[in-house]
């Protein structure tokens, strides 16, 4: 699989790349991220061919869409795809201390909540400043669902539903300031729901559908008949499947632990990372366009670029099948047609 190999995301036309950016890590999650070392990481992606970025006003409160748009303000404007998000408005605090949110230098600003009409607008208008760029191809509304906000949701939901959040969106694509709108969230049915309220071009869903878990695969084939694209967003769960112990932001539940364990495990017996497994299996499904990685160094970057583009042996698909590993009905790298008129011409041409 080619990073640079185009693919339709509902909306936003065909994304120049498979392989995206998200922009956690040059915020600084968990660990600091220095300006010179965020700048090289973004200049890495798109010396490596990267066009598809995502940001977030959460992400370091701010402080991903300034390092974001201070960088892409020097590339040409229609050579990539940009998502942000909305969901949260950021207000002045100097009360922020390091590792608030979880970034380790976090911008002087208070994340509120706010999923309504009004909301929706003025986060629209503070991303566009903070970026410094005329406009923003995709919207997602961020982190919206009974996993996310408990006892808060119902509010929540109303604001969106109710209180304009998605007649603003749709106003905002229907007057074409925005080319596509969707969720980004980490829970399933939420996007159920939403599916019941509008049009959604597209969904980042994080987490849910990877090598370690496909419990949402049958909203992924209803995404696929109604033309909703997913980007895969958190291909590695938190870091689990790259080795770090993390599962949803958190320390890694035993029984999680164990089924990584075993996946590395098969994957070593037929010579492939675990890391590029699960960056390549995603995207096996036809409803999936985009992987977005997190990357806080060019190395790190370069590393993810060159597992995506790893070739893998078709037989670790069937023993990941074998093991229980990989339900049996989510399709795998080598049954797409390009892998199967390979593996078909490779049987008549051996080397």
């Amino acid at each position: 699989m080619k990073l640079t190999d185009a693919f339709p995301l509902a909306g936003a036309g065909a994304l120049p790349t498979r392989l995206g950016l998200g922009g956690a890590g040059i915020a600084g999650l968990y660990e600091p991220t220095s300006e010179a070392q965020a700048r090289d990481t973004l200049q890495a992606a798109w010396d490596a061919g990267v066009r598809y970025f995502d940001t977030a006003p959460f992400y370091g409160h701010g402080l991903s869409e300034h390092r974001l748009g201070a960088f892409l303000r020097g590339q040409p404007r229609e050579e990539f795809v940009l998502s942000t998000k909305v969901g949260r408005l950021l207000y002045a605090d100097g009360g922020i201390r390091p590792l608030d949110g979880g970034w380790a230098h976090p911008l002087p600003f208070r994340p509120v909540y706010d999923y309504s009409h009004e909301g929706v607008l003025r986060s629209f208008e503070d991303s566009l400043q903070r970026l410094g760029l005329d406009r923003i191809d995709i919207l997602f509304v961020h982190d919206i669902g009974r996993r996310t906000h408990g006892e808060h949701h119902a509010r929540h939901w109303h604001a969106l539903t109710h209180g304009g959040g998605f007649r603003a969106l749709e106003a905002l694509r229907d007057e074409g300031l925005i080319r596509a709108f969707g969720l980004g969230v980490n829970e399933v049915e939420v996007v159920r729901d939403a599916m019941q309220e509008t049009h959604l071009d597209c969904t980042l869903l994080a987490g849910r559908y990877t090598l370690l878990e496909q419990a949402s695969l049958p909203l992924l084939d209803d995404c696929l008949r109604h033309g909703h694209r997913i980007v895969v967003g958190g291909p590695f769960n938190s870091g689990l499947l790259a080795g770090n112990g993390k599962f949803d932001y958190a320390a890694a539940p035993a029984h999680w632990l164990e089924r990584a364990d075993a996946l590395r495990r098969v994957c070593a017996a037929h010579g492939v990372p675990l890391q590029a497994a699960a960056l390549q299996f995603p995207l096996a499904h036809p409803a999936c366009s985009v992987c977005l990685t997190g990357a806080r160094s060019p190395r790190e970057l370069n590393q993810n670029a060159a597992w995506f583009e790893q070739p893998l042996p078709p037989a670790l698909w069937q023993a990941l099948r074998d093991e229980g590993l990989v339900d049996a009905a989510s399709p795998c790298p080598a049954d797409t047609p390009a892998a199967v008129a390979a593996q078909a011409s490779h049987q008549r041409h051996p080397a």
